[in-house]
């Protein structure tokens, strides 16, 4: 079960694949990863975590609720 915290970039991606996921593909300053009508930006990878605020981003854009996250 994930937490909802810090996340590293790869953990991040792997974990939209089990979520339905497909990607990360290249796009223009970002990679984006889609399931069905939804499409995700994922961050440049960088020397830190993705900090728990834009994590939640993340999810809100993905379309992801808590539960669902906290399930995996």
């Amino acid at each position: 079960m994930p937490r909802l915290g810090p996340i590293k970039r790869n953990d991040l991606v792997s974990h939209l694949r089990r979520l339905g996921f497909d990607g990360p593909y290249a796009g223009g300053k970002h990679q984006f990863m889609i399931r069905e009508a939804v499409t995700v930006t994922i961050p440049n990878p960088h020397k830190g975590e993705i900090g728990r605020d834009f994590l939640v981003r993340i999810l809100r854009q993905a379309g992801i609720d808590r539960e669902e996250w906290e399930k995996l």
